[in-house]
């Protein structure tokens, strides 16, 4: 496994013994809206310090809701409370309910090499169950992740080749034929600006008749 080979290589960098890291659960339960026609999906959420909604992409300064607010409706704060100074999740799941997007993560439980966020540091202990989130979506014909170890861990997970940056490729899994999209990562450590980023989504989006 691609993707755990590298967290296996840090932890031997870093001499830690991974036994004695606490399992994390992924702390939100699947988005899979009624006629969702693609999940989008991140590897696993940030600590819960930097947790500004209950929600996926929690992290204040991570664009994903600016991204889809910028698509949907032209406003990178669309889905913006000014008052409270976080995203609405109310506007959000309205929004992605619409527009037929589901939202998980490629990672159910998993280890912080360091107690942060980077996906350099995380240890998968247990992938998505994606065969029953599908199970639950028949209307799914296509997998976005949002990141190059999302996309590593999706790869493993259905047996395909790990696609480019911003490219798709056809995939058969589960007996249904799907297309798995590798978009950029959307937090602002990839060196990448957001309108740039959006253009991708934007076209992705386009290509399943969902913008």
């Amino acid at each position: 496994m691609k993707a755990q080979a590298k967290v296996k290589e840090a932890e031997k960098a870093e001499n830690i013994d991974i036994d004695l890291l606490p399992t994390e659960d992924h702390p939100f339960e699947p988005f899979l809206p009624q006629g969702a026609k693609i999940l989008i999906m991140g590897t696993f959420p940030p600590t819960e310090n930097r947790h500004a909604i209950d929600f996926y992409y929690p992290n204040p300064i991570n664009d994903f809701w600016r991204i889809m607010g910028l698509i949907f409706e032209g406003d990178t704060l669309a889905y913006y409370d000014s008052e409270s100074k976080i995203f609405d999740i109310n506007l959000i799941r309205e929004a992605m309910t619409r527009h037929h997007i589901a939202l998980n993560d490629t990672v159910r439980q998993a280890k912080r090499l360091k107690g942060n966020a980077s996906d350099k540091f995380l240890h998968v202990v247990t992938p998505v169950p994606l065969a029953s989130l599908l199970e639950q979506m028949p209307q799914c014909v296509a997998l976005a992740t949002t990141g190059e170890k999302a996309a590593s861990i999706l790869a493993e997970i259905t047996g395909t080749t790990l696609p480019k940056m911003g490219q798709k490729i056809p995939a058969r899994f589960m007996d249904r034929d799907l297309t798995i999209y590798r978009m950029p990562s959307t937090s602002r450590a990839y060196p990448m600006k957001l309108e740039k980023k959006a253009e991708y989504y934007r076209q992705m989006l386009h290509d399943l008749e969902l913008v």
